[in-house]
C-alpha cells in the first residue's frame, strides 16, 4: 500500500494553528482534491504531508510507519511535492532542473546512472517538454514552468504526490492534458494523489474524492457530487453558487450566479 494516514493533526507556523483535528487518509489509485477559499490551509496540509512543515499536533504515518522517524531523503523517496513556486532564478536547462528529482536516490554529488538518466528523458517526455529539453528555465512562460516542476516530481518516482495548483497558468488544453497525464500515472503505478484546485469545474471531471476545508479543519469529505453542493460551498465560500450535472459527463458543474 502507499496510503498517506493523517490522525488528529493540527498544522501552522510557529504556534498559530491554521488547521485544527484533521483526520483522513489518502489512498493509492486514488486523486483527491483539496478545496476551499484563499487562507483555509490548502498549502499548509501539503507542506505537513510531505514533512516540510512539522505538525502541531497529531501525526502523519505512510503505510503506518511514522514521517517523524524517516529522514528526509527518505520522505523524498516515497514523497513528492510540487510547490508554486517561482522558477529559479539559476539558470538551469529544463532537463538539469527536472534531474534534480533524482536527488533523493542518487544523492547530491554523485554522478546520475543511465538508470536515473532515463527516469529524467521519461519525466521530461511525459509532461510534453523534449523540445524544451535544453532551455532555461529562466526563460520558460509560466504554463511551461508548471509543467517543468512536475516532471522534476514525477523523476523522484514518488508512491504518493502531492501537486500545489499544478493547473494554475495553464490554457484549458493544457489543464486537459496535465490531468489526463496525472489519471494516466495513477493508472499505471497506483499513486497516492492529492492537489488543490481552485477551479472548482476541474474537480468533478477529474476528481475521485472532494476534501473541502474551512474553518480550520474539513467540512466535507467524499465524491464530488456528494461534496460539491450549493450549500456546502457557500459555507466555506461565503458566496452564493448554483450546481447542477454537466451536461457531457454528468458530474457536478459550479456557477456562481449574478
Amino acid at each position: 500500500m502507499n496510503a498517506l494516514a493523517v490522525h488528529q493533526l493540527s498544522c501552522g507556523y510557529g504556534q498559530r494553528a491554521v488547521l485544527n483535528d484533521v483526520t483522513f487518509t489518502l489512498n493509492p489509485g486514488e486523486l483527491t482534491a483539496i478545496l476551499g477559499p484563499n487562507g483555509c490551509g490548502k498549502t499548509t496540509l501539503l507542506k505537513t504531508l510531505a514533512r516540510l512543515l512539522s505538525p502541531l499536533d497529531g501525526s502523519v504515518t505512510i503505510d503506518g510507519q511514522s514521517l517523524t522517524a524517516l529522514g528526509r531523503r527518505a520522505i523524498a523517496q516515497k514523497i513528492a511535492f510540487a510547490p508554486q513556486v517561482l522558477a529559479p532564478e539559476w539558470p538551469f536547462t529544463v532537463s538539469e532542473y527536472v534531474a534534480l528529482g533524482r536527488v533523493p536516490h542518487a544523492g547530491w554529488w554523485k554522478p546520475l546512472t543511465a538508470a536515473d538518466r532515463r527516469v529524467v528523458t521519461e519525466s521530461i517526455e511525459r509532461f510534453g517538454l523534449t523540445s524544451l529539453a535544453g532551455a532555461r528555465v529562466t526563460e520558460l512562460s509560466g504554463g511551461e514552468w508548471q509543467r517543468v516542476r512536475l516532471a522534476k516530481a514525477l523523476a523522484q518516482e514518488p508512491r504518493v504526490l502531492l501537486l500545489d495548483e499544478p493547473t494554475a497558468h495553464l490554457d484549458p488544453r493544457y489543464q486537459f492534458e496535465l490531468l489526463s497525464l496525472v489519471r494516466e500515472l495513477i493508472a499505471e503505478r497506483k499513486l497516492t494523489v492529492a492537489v488543490t484546485l481552485h477551479d472548482l469545474n476541474l474537480v468533478g471531471p477529474w476528481a475521485d474524492r472532494v476534501m473541502l476545508l474551512a474553518n480550520g479543519g474539513v467540512i466535507a469529505d467524499g465524491s464530488p457530487a456528494e461534496v460539491l453542493t450549493a450549500e456546502q460551498l457557500a459555507a466555506a465560500y461565503s458566496a452564493t453558487f448554483a450546481v447542477a450535472p454537466h451536461p457531457t459527463t454528468g458530474t457536478p458543474a459550479v456557477i456562481i450566479p449574478r
